[in-house]
């Protein structure tokens, strides 16, 4: 079976009573020049036996360096992305200054064949976009849980 990632999608209204979501961009310099499609709501890996939605609230804090704000949580279900890995995630109404993001880090070979590791943050950047911004930059298949959170927000403004 695919492997299983688990996320939270962080909302918040505008003064234009917009929805706006936090997506993250992914550090390392396989990502550093993608933009479009690249970035994605904070998630990662559900290690075996462990409930999604912990371990949702336990990626965001890792990604992000900050706990996830305390509220009821919207499920948006599962999707799959192209690459067969599945994303089950909620969403949270809440507030993050994307300038204070600390993430966890990982190691690599770099440059490749070198030999040499080098160490990087897992996420890069985060930040607040709104509709159509939101959807030409996240994860193609991450756009359904867009389309979810709107049409379960839908009348529902600030």
């Amino acid at each position: 079976m695919a492997p299983l990632s688990a996320g939270l999608l962080l909302y918040r209204w505008s003064s234009a009573g917009e929805v706006e979501v936090l997506l993250v961009h992914p550090g390392g310099p396989l990502w550093s020049r993608r933009e479009a499609g690249a970035w994605s709501i904070p998630k990662g890996e559900v290690a075996e036996g462990e409930d999604p939605g912990e371990a949702a609230g336990r990626e965001f804090a890792e990604e992000l360096g900050h706990r996830p704000p305390e509220g009821a949580r919207l499920d948006l279900g599962e999707i799959r992305q192209k690459s067969g890995k599945r994303v089950r995630a909620w969403a949270l109404s809440g507030d993050l200054d994307p300038a204070t993001l600390v993430s966890n880090s990982f190691e690599m070979e770099w440059p490749p064949r070198s030999g040499r590791r080098e160490s990087f943050p897992e996420v890069d950047r985060a930040g607040w976009f709104a509709g159509a911004e939101a959807r030409r930059l996240v994860v193609p298949a991450q756009a359904e849980l867009l389309d979810r959170l709107e049409a379960a927000l839908a009348g529902g403004g600030p």
